[in-house]
């Protein structure tokens, strides 16, 4: 299952870098970015989360948030934001639940035989958790377009 642009956003409550639980709820109030990627530390994630951080002061401009999820744990996603300077929480959907309900996963990623992530995906939800914005990628490799995220901010 995917979700498209009109649905109201299902909630969840993950872990962050910390351990401790966030929930959907949470971060509804204001517009909220939900970037899914593949894995931590590699190329095209780091490349993303690197530029979604860089853009932080437009997206706080246009009184959004972001939140980053994937399937690495808390330990890995801790490390990967400490390292890459990362300002924004990120969460570990581990049950790999969250990002099945929102984008679906690559199977057998990297040719690893069972190995599972979550698509690379991003949701703009409006204050009320209802998706303004989606796009969803079956190419691991492929960047989201920074520029259409902004644009789809500022449109509402």
């Amino acid at each position: 299952m995917s979700l498209t642009v009109g649905s109201k956003a299902p909630d969840f409550t993950l872990v962050d870098t910390d351990r401790k639980p966030r929930s959907l709820k949470e971060f509804l109030g204001k517009k909220t970015v939900l970037a899914f990627y593949p894995g931590a530390f590699t190329g095209v994630c780091t490349k993303e989360m690197c530029s979604l951080r860089d853009s932080m002061a437009n997206f706080n401009q246009l009184g959004a948030q972001v939140v980053g999820i994937s399937v690495d744990a808390p330990a890995a996603n801790k490390g990967f934001a400490d390292v890459n300077k990362l300002t924004f929480p990120l969460l570990s959907d581990h049950t790999r639940e969250v990002s099945k309900n929102y984008a679906g996963i690559y199977q057998d990623f990297g040719g690893v035989a069972g190995l599972t992530t979550s698509k690379r995906a991003v949701f703009i939800l409006d204050a009320n958790g209802t998706v303004k914005y989606a796009w969803i990628t079956e190419t691991a490799g492929q960047e989201p377009d920074y520029e259409a995220v902004k644009k789809a901010l500022a449109s509402f």
